[in-house]
């Protein structure tokens, strides 16, 4: 079982760490971890694990291991990988982190600003989108650009709590997500908050504040199927 820093402060970019188990592919576990996995549309964290003489190890990616709270680092190819026991500095690529947790706030706010059920979605660098059951297409590029920009300036505070599993039963409203849905099982589910714009079921990292997103512009909209509409975001700056 890995501590998951990042679900309490996203913004932590370092911590030391102690390698739990190395598995048969090269994947490295620790008992403590900033390193977000590939998991609700955001790609894994990318960084490096520092070692005491000062050498690094460069991690490709994150993924998800065994139980829920499982992460393997993946090391890029060609590297040594220290013993079981070995402490650790692990560093993020906080640049791109950054960004990833700014188009996955933003998207929470583009799922307020279109009310229609969500099927799909994606993160990647500078860039999201979330495809929606649309069986018309009744938005617009502009209108909907300048509501998130809207948005984005009222500096909405973004926050996370909990919700029981008995109480999440009990709101399924909340859960705006068709073909992904929430991890239940454990007692308890993550809650993201955009205070006056967004209350929703949601793993991932998040910026504190909606200011902090930046200028964004919706790049296109695309119709991806007979009731699918897939509307993809980005900066503008």
């Amino acid at each position: 079982m890995t501590e998951l820093l990042f679900r309490d402060d996203p913004y932590t970019k370092t911590c030391e760490a102690t390698i739990t188990a190395i598995n048969e592919r090269g994947g490295i576990e620790l008992d403590r971890t900033i390193f977000y996995p590939t998991g609700g549309g955001q790609p894994g964290d990318t960084g490096v694990l520092r070692l005491s003489d000062g050498s690094e190890i460069a991690i490709a990616t994150t993924v998800k291991g065994d139980g829920p709270d499982g992460v393997i680092h993946v090391p890029a190819e060609g590297q040594d990988v220290p013993a079981v026991g070995t402490t650790v500095t692990a560093a993020i690529d906080w640049d791109v982190r950054h960004r990833l947790m700014r188009i996955h706030t933003c998207l929470h706010l583009l799922s307020s600003v279109v009310e229609y059920p969500v099927t799909g979605g994606q993160i990647s660098d500078g860039k999201g989108r979330l495809d929606f059951d649309m069986p018309e297409m009744t938005v617009e590029k502009d209108a909907i650009t300048e509501r998130l920009n809207e948005l984005i300036a009222q500096a909405h505070p973004v926050s996370v709590g909990w919700i029981s599993d008995e109480e999440l039963t009990a709101q399924p409203d909340l859960v705006k997500t068709m073909s992904v849905k929430p991890p239940m099982g454990q007692g308890r589910v993550r809650l993201i908050d955009v205070d006056g714009c967004d209350l929703q079921p949601c793993g991932g990292t998040h910026v504190a504040n909606t200011s902090e997103i930046g200028p964004v512009r919706v790049r296109k909209i695309e119709k991806k199927g007979k009731q699918n509409r897939r509307i993809s975001i980005e900066f503008s700056e």
